[in-house]
């Protein structure tokens, strides 16, 4: 079988034979990186009501912005921009707290919010019209190369290695692609590729079987990429990662004024050509809905998780917290993951991931729960409209399949447990999307409520 390392290493030459030339020299310093903020985040409702998507709390410790930021780091590209346009001030708080690049480096971290400008006042439309409108910030950057990510998906890539394919390859645009089911085909860009990887079709979220089985992939071309064709995936899907040209990038953006990479442009070019599949054989989440967020952090208590933060090949950066270790008295923790600053005291914690200074009393049972996590232990003086003094979880609560905000407060013997078994619910500061409970941000929960 071949693998990713010979689907990248290998070269083909004019005629289509392989060459004996192994790899072309890649200097990430010609390369930047653009990584797109988000739109309203609608699917993700309630924990985006005080903030966007990338400023979500992920693992404990991390926000969902840290993934791109860290993947592109790791990667040696050093000049990077984030696009952001919906509750941004949190993200840019987190980004301007963390990431400071040496005062002797070339190298920059630059915020892009929406803006009025003297030929456009609106806000951005979609993923491309949000790169059209910072258009002249990217004429000024010198780079051959920009790589477009999205800034709430979970992976671990290499970008050096897929500007080394694009370079190979010698095409305008390289999407990164994945095999994915019938059953997310249908949410996701699926394209049709040719023996030299290069994309011939396009269609943003196909519905219609007909058009499904033109788009199947055939596990033998998958295969070749190097990609895993044993479990039942035969659509090649865009992961909204791309690589463009310097200006192949500034062309079609000026040609097309349509609003979207997935639904507009990138179709457009495949009728144009020179555009081509790189392919990734590795996890990849795009954290579009509170039941895959509630999965995906559930799932890096797995012994062995599929996403792993504890890779140092791939280091995550986030904020440090400057904050003692867990205490833990008399609990039983089983599968989980308890961060710095916390308290506990629980009688249970189990599948469970507790955020930095997460305090939690006796007799109180966690299971299969993400708990945010506190910004504080008391508060600065407040009123009470203000959210509480003291977050924590109280005595004697049970508490399962649940998103427990910041900063909020559950009162003695609740039980959030989806007694009804509901899918959907809605109240002042509960809500149940997926069948998961969320609690929102500073939320109070009295004494003895049961959900």
């Amino acid at each position: 079988m071949h693998t990713i390392r010979d689907a990248i290493n290998t070269i083909t030459d004019k005629d289509g034979h392989p060459s004996t030339k192994k790899e072309y020299p890649v200097d990430m310093q010609n390369v930047a990186c653009l990584i797109l903020g988000g739109g309203q985040g609608s699917r993700l409702h309630p924990l985006t009501l005080t903030r966007c998507k990338p400023a979500i709390c992920f693992g404990g410790r991390y926000r969902l912005i840290d993934v791109p930021v860290s993947n592109s780091i790791n990667s040696h590209i050093q000049k990077i921009f984030i696009v952001t346009q919906f509750l941004s001030s949190s993200l840019h708080r987190h980004i301007l707290q963390t990431y400071r690049l040496d005062t002797f480096s070339t190298g920059f971290i630059e915020l892009l919010g929406a803006e009025q400008k003297p030929d456009k006042n609106s806000w951005y439309q979609g993923t491309a019209d949000a790169v059209r409108q910072n258009l002249e910030y990217l004429i000024e950057t010198p780079a051959d190369y920009f790589l477009i990510l999205s800034g709430d998906q979970l992976y671990h890539m290499d970008f050096q290695k897929m500007v080394r394919y694009a370079m190979q390859k010698d095409v305008d645009v390289l999407v990164a692609a994945l095999p994915v089911s019938e059953k997310d085909a249908n949410r996701m860009g699926i394209m049709k590729i040719n023996e030299d990887h290069h994309i011939v079709d396009f269609h943003e979220k196909p519905d219609d079987v007909a058009l499904l089985e033109k788009l199947r992939t055939a596990s033998s071309t998958l295969e070749k990429m190097g990609l895993d064709a044993r479990d039942n995936k035969p659509y090649l899907a865009s992961m909204g990662i791309y690589l463009f040209k310097r200006e192949a990038l500034f062309n079609l953006l000026k040609n097309d004024p349509r609003e979207d990479f997935g639904k507009h442009l990138i179709p457009n070019k495949v009728k144009q050509g020179s555009i081509a599949a790189y392919p990734h054989n590795g996890y990849w989440e795009d954290i579009g809905t509170i039941e895959s967020f509630h999965k995906a952090n559930i799932a890096l208590c797995a012994k062995e998780p599929l996403f792993d933060c504890y890779n140092e090949k791939h280091p995550i950066y986030t904020h440090g917290y400057h904050l003692p270790g867990p205490k833990i008295y008399n609990t039983e923790v089983t599968n989980s993951i308890i961060c710095e600053g916390s308290i506990i005291e629980a009688d249970e914690i189990s599948n469970s991931l507790l955020g930095p200074r997460s305090v939690i009393k006796k007799g109180s049972i966690i299971r299969d729960t993400y708990v945010m996590g506190n910004e504080f232990y008391h508060a600065p003086s407040r009123s009470s409209h203000n959210g509480p003094e003291h977050p924590f979880i109280d005595e004697n609560c049970i508490i399962r399949h649940a998103i427990i905000d910041k900063n909020a407060v559950i009162g003695k013997g609740v039980q959030l447990i989806n007694k009804g078994r509901l899918t959907h619910y809605d109240s002042k500061n509960i809500f149940i999307r997926d069948g998961v409970i969320v609690v929102l941000r500073g939320a109070v929960i009295p004494d003895g409520f049961i959900l």
